[in-house]
């Protein structure tokens, strides 16, 4: 690390550690949160320090390698992804150690990557539960931010969240259901699509596809969401269902 590099990590760090609560380490760790080299600093405090450092992937790099959970959150939202590597990607997803560092990650950083839907149909077919689960924000994510993506980018997807629906790990399951959810709420071609798919997942008898199903055609078939996409495409395109 050379000596610019370093004062530039040396003020963040610093910085940081000033804003630290073991109170609020206590009540993360509610909530599942690794209290493992945890500050106890919100999310929101995060955004609102990072809007004051340019963007620096030698210093998101830096901060990832401190392994100060906050820190690595600030990475996140700090990184280039024009600069990111698909074997950065890899690395910094061995590393995840909580649910929440997972999805910030994820949605800060490698959703906005050349490569986000590659890695995210690697990542869901791994073995590892925090990896399994980044595959799975990731479609989430794009769902959101990939505003001019066509919908087959999203029908591919479908067939990988029936294919992982019967994994029982809690975070996996709730991030499935979240991918399932996102894709089905982007237009009205992809909510029959999603709709179509819970309704096979709820065919399955296992106890966490049941509850995917349930919970995403509740949200799938509300009224809001109906109407939300019928004002947002009032001419619906006639959907073809995604091979498997």
């Amino acid at each position: 690390m050379d000596g610019d590099l370093r004062s530039r990590f040396e003020s963040v760090v610093e910085r940081l550690r000033s804003m630290e609560n073991p109170t609020n380490v206590e009540g993360m760790a509610r909530f599942g949160i690794s209290s493992h080299n945890t500050l106890g600093i919100s999310v929101t405090t995060l955004r609102a320090m990072a809007r004051s450092i340019p963007k620096d992937h030698d210093l998101a790099i830096a901060l990832w390698m401190s392994g100060i959970h906050e820190a690595r959150i600030l990475a996140s939202i700090i990184d280039e992804p024009s600069m990111v590597t698909r074997e950065q990607t890899i690395s910094w997803t061995s590393d995840f150690d909580s649910w929440d560092i997972c999805d910030q990650v994820c949605s800060n950083l490698f959703d906005k990557t050349p490569f986000a839907y590659e890695i995210a149909m690697e990542f869901s077919s791994s073995e590892r539960e925090y990896v399994k689960r980044a595959g799975f924000v990731i479609m989430a994510a794009l769902s959101v931010h990939d505003k001019n993506a066509p919908d087959e980018s999203f029908m591919m997807f479908l067939p990988v969240i029936l294919r992982e629906s019967q994994d029982d790990r809690n975070f996996v399951k709730k991030a499935v259901n979240w991918a399932l959810r996102q894709i089905g709420k982007r237009n009205l071609r992809l909510n029959e699509l999603a709709i179509e798919i819970a309704e096979e997942i709820s065919e399955s008898d296992s106890r966490p596809a049941k509850w995917i199903a349930s919970d995403a055609l509740r949200e799938l078939r509300s009224e809001a969401v109906l109407r939300r996409l019928s004002i947002r495409e009032p001419a619906r395109r006639p959907a073809r269902r995604p091979s498997s």
